[in-house]
């Protein structure tokens, strides 16, 4: 009797936990890159059962140099996808209506990794230089800044020649490029493992350069946001997901090692994802998640400033949304 009492009663458990599991609102969420601490937040909140706790199934899938985020949101592939807003507000004038729903990230990580022995002290000195500029929507940044700075893009003799540098520092140790693109928390700190000293390097953040413009952010698509259902999910993920960014900041190590326990391909060290963590946790750093209207006038104004060639035509209509986190901060 008591074998058959404990046998319903585990049966009624694996029961109730399948009915859970159903009940569960699927959520997937498409990243920019590999998995990393870039993305600590998500998948510390996966991890310590926040998303779970918000009665949510998140499925994050990693990105790469062959998916454009934008794009796998547009096919239906993902229900929200991190994104840089240069990407997005360039994606959305051109007809795909992304809408930034969250911003965990409050400073930008983007600058210009130079050779000191290339002479390069000062912008104005990237004229005649060669630069390694990433593609795939990050170029926008960079083109805005130059447009800013009255540099032209086209190899002239007072203009820098882009080379469109894949996701690794190659041009610089090899001496192909005067400068590359890097992440604070990422290349650079591979240039420096590569054996190059920091003394040997001159950057040029765009932060401190005042061209900054917002990084990995939460999209979705325009009108997926007139489902309340749709809305109310998002409120779920955006609180939990910042609850997982908060744990992170607070816990670098614990959160890079989770991040290390998601790394499918074995590509991560120990060592670059906790080094990555203490940079990320600067960047998110002072955001709740709730866009600051002042980082996305500066943004705006800054793609605007792009001379004959901007990133956008005009100012976006719509482009972000202020329900989701005003909802998820109560």
């Amino acid at each position: 009797m008591t074998i058959k009492l404990a046998s319903l009663m585990l049966a009624a458990a694996v029961s109730l936990t399948a009915m859970q599991a159903a009940a569960a609102d699927k959520v997937t969420l498409q990243l920019k890159w590999v998995t990393q601490a870039q993305f600590a937040g998500y998948y510390v909140a996966k991890d310590k059962g926040f998303y779970k706790e918000e009665g949510l199934d998140v499925d994050i899938k990693p990105g790469g140099p062959d998916i454009a985020p934008p794009q796998v949101l547009a096919g239906g592939g993902a229900d929200v996808i991190v994104d840089w807003m240069p990407s997005a507000l360039a994606t959305r004038e051109k007809g795909v209506p992304l809408v930034n729903i969250a911003q965990p990230f409050k400073s930008s990580g983007m600058m210009l990794t130079c050779l000191k022995e290339t002479g390069i002290t000062k912008p104005a000195d990237f004229k005649g230089k060669t630069l390694g500029v990433w593609f795939f929507g990050n170029e926008y940044p960079f083109l805005s800044w130059m447009a800013t700075l009255g540099i032209k893009t086209d190899g002239s003799a007072d203009g820098v020649k882009v080379l469109k540098q894949g996701f690794n520092v190659d041009p610089l140790l090899q001496k192909q490029a005067a400068c590359i693109s890097t992440m604070t928390y990422n290349e650079y700190w591979q240039v420096i493992d590569a054996g190059i000293k920091p003394e040997q390097l001159v950057t040029f953040q765009y932060e401190k350069e005042g061209v900054a413009t917002l990084e990995d952010g939460l999209y979705v698509l325009e009108d997926k946001l007139k489902d309340p259902a749709f809305k109310e999910k998002m409120v779920k993920f955006v609180r939990a997901s910042m609850k997982g960014w908060k744990y992170a900041e607070k816990n670098p190590d614990e959160a890079a090692g989770i991040v290390l326990d998601n790394d499918a391909s074995g590509a991560q060290t120990e060592k670059h994802q906790k080094r990555m963590m203490g940079e990320v946790a600067k960047l998110t750093a002072g955001s709740n998640g709730a866009l600051d209207k002042a980082d996305y006038d500066r943004t705006v104004k800054t793609l605007l400033g792009g001379g004959s060639d901007p990133v956008i035509s005009k100012a976006p209509t719509g482009a972000y949304t202020m329900d989701i986190t005003n909802a998820a901060l109560k």
